[in-house]
Formats: C-alpha cells, structure tokens, sequence
C-alpha cells in the first residue's frame, strides 16, 4: 500500500516560493477578524452570492447546468428540481450548507466521507452516492481530434476502503504532529484523493467540498465569503494540466505534487485578494449604491454584465442593479449589447 503524507515529500515542498506563498496566506489569514467586521449585510450578500457560485462552478466543472434563474431558486429552496441535473445541483447545495455550518463537528474520516458523498446524492435514487466504487475506474482524456485515451489509473476498487483508511489517518497523523502547514497537508490530501478516486462519480465535486473543509478546520474561511470553486473553473486548463502533471508515477511514490500545490496555494490566494478587495471597497466607499453602479462603467472598459454589477457589488440587490441599468439607459449614459443571457452593458 502506498504511504500517504510522508513528511519527506511535505519537507521537500517548503521552497522559498511555497513558503512565500504561505506566508501571504497567513497574512491574510491574521487580518480575518477585521473582514468579519464589516456590515452583516455585506458579509450576507457574499456568503449568498458564493453559495449560489460555488454551487453552480463546482458542477459546471463537470458538466452539470441549468439556467442563471433556475440556480438562483434552486439555492433559495425555492423551486423543486426538473431533471437529474438539478438534483445533483441540490445535492452540492446541501453539502456545501452543511460544511458552512458544521465545519468544526465533521471528522475527516472515511465514514463520514461516505456521509457527504451520499448526500450528495441525496435527491438521487437510493444506493446512488455513500459507497466505494465496486468497479475500477479511469480518467480519461479526450484530444481535438476526438481520440480517447487513458491519463491516470486509480487505485483498483479492491484497495480503495485501505486507501482512503491510510490517507485519512495520515491526515490525522500530521496534524496531531503539528510538524508541516496545515495547507501543506490539506493540498496533498485532496491530490491523493483524486489520485485514489474512491468513488464512481463525484469525485471531482467531493474534493472541491474537501477543500472547503480542510481549509475551514485549519481556520480559513475564505471559502464562506468567495466561492473558490467559481476561481478553479475560471482556471480549469490549468487545474487539470497540474493535476496530470502531479499525478504521473503518483503509484510508484515519485510523483511531484508541486504543480498541484502551486495551484492550490493560488486558488486561495486568489480568495483572499478578492475578499480583501470586496470588503474594502465597501468599507471605503460610502457613496450611494447607484453611484457605485454607475463608477464601475467609469472603472472598467468594455462590456459589463449584469452578473459582474452582482459579483462586484454583493451588498447591492439584483433589483437595485436593474432600476440603476435602467436609469443610466434612459439618461443614454450607458448603452445595451445583446439580448437575452448575452446582454452586457457599455458606456457610451
């Protein structure tokens, strides 16, 4: 069986660039109480808005969609879903609750592992999610040309109940030891998750979660604020380039998990910057909200969503975004492009 977290390989991943990387994380993490001082009801218009772009990135990722509005209602428990797609939509959303709100009660261990996957599956039929693959499973890859191949094989569905035993308790291992950065371990530990695929499908669902959960037990709780899911997926080249870099020889212990680490450390970075930069603008700007609308198409070149007005401005309404577009299309001061779901805004 292959060892997980060997403190060899954590050793070998503190390069003065990693280590400058976390240090920007710590800063950022020691600055944390402030950002949870602002407004309630900035910090409720960014835990709203991740939750619905977490939910919506995460399964995007994977090719489960379904319209802007239909999300929107689906993550407000207001609508029933329609077809499979949306149920697996409601299975993310109530998981992704569930570790906003219980974080500090959920042991990272296989059982509950098991839990959350079959939660996941929760509006499936019964026996969909909560257990172990029972058949070997491959990532595959598709080339332009519409060629199949094989990129990585996980361990066999025989070994997997051992695996994921050893990874967790390798997990609970370091942190006990308190020896390597708890960002160190949780990045590796969701590597090796992908790299064991425990399951048959959700995989790649499950370790974003598990990502959530690493990072709110060791104290960061960027991701309540700014959906990370929604960064890997602007990014998701690159996501998959580093983990098929950092899974080769992943069998034989000689993989290199700095790709991936690189890009984990990046992805939380990245959170914090866009927290930090929300919560300011805020804090900073005490001008009207219709002023601030109407200041982003002096900020910013090009077209302008409406969902960008949303993302830039979390405390500020959806209605409230409408009647200022609305405003500053009759003044003429604004222009409209396109129709529909395409429709985007530019000064004229």
């Amino acid at each position: 069986m292959r060892s997980f977290l060997q403190h060899e390989t954590l050793e070998r991943l503190a390069t003065p660039e990693i280590v400058s990387m976390l240090g920007a994380i710590h800063e950022y993490k020691g600055k944390q109480d402030f950002y949870l001082g602002a407004k309630p009801d900035t910090l409720e218009a960014l835990l709203e808005i991740a939750k619905i772009q977490s939910t919506d990135a995460s399964n995007r990722i994977e090719g489960i969609y379904t319209s802007d509005a239909r999300l929107r209602e689906l993550v407000a428990q207001k609508t029933a879903p329609r077809n499979r797609n949306e149920r697996e939509i409601l299975g993310y959303r109530d998981v992704l609750a569930l570790i906003h709100e219980s974080h500090d009660a959920i042991p990272l261990t296989p059982p509950v592992i098991l839990q959350l996957h079959r939660d996941l599956y929760r509006h499936l039929p019964p026996g969909t999610g909560g257990v172990w693959k029972s058949t070997d499973n491959v990532i595959a890859q598709t080339d332009a040309d519409g060629v199949r191949s094989v990129r990585f094989s996980p361990i066999p569905a025989v070994t997997t109940p051992l695996a994921m035993e050893a990874l967790c308790a390798a997990r609970r291992r370091t942190e006990d030891e308190r020896r390597f950065d708890p960002l160190l371990v949780s990045a590796l530990f969701v590597l090796d998750f992908l790299c064991i695929h425990p399951f048959s499908d959700g995989n790649g669902r499950m370790s974003r979660l598990l990502t959530l959960l690493l990072l709110y037990q060791a104290g960061y709780v960027v991701g309540k604020y700014i959906s990370l899911e929604a960064l890997v997926e602007r990014s998701k080249e690159t996501y998959y380039e580093t983990l098929q870099a950092s899974s080769a020889h992943w069998h034989e212990g000689r993989n290199d998990p700095m790709p991936f680490l690189d890009f984990f450390l990046q992805i939380v970075l990245g959170g914090y910057r866009e927290f930090e930069s929300r919560i300011e603008k805020v804090l900073a700007n005490p001008a009207t909200k219709a002023t601030r609308i109407r200041a982003l198409f002096d900020e910013h070149l090009g077209r302008i969503r409406k969902k960008d007005i949303l993302r830039l401005c979390p405390d500020i309404s959806e209605a409230m975004v409408e009647k200022t577009l609305k405003t500053l299309l009759d003044s003429g001061a604004i222009r409209k492009l396109g129709a529909g779901p395409a429709t985007a805004y530019a000064k004229n």
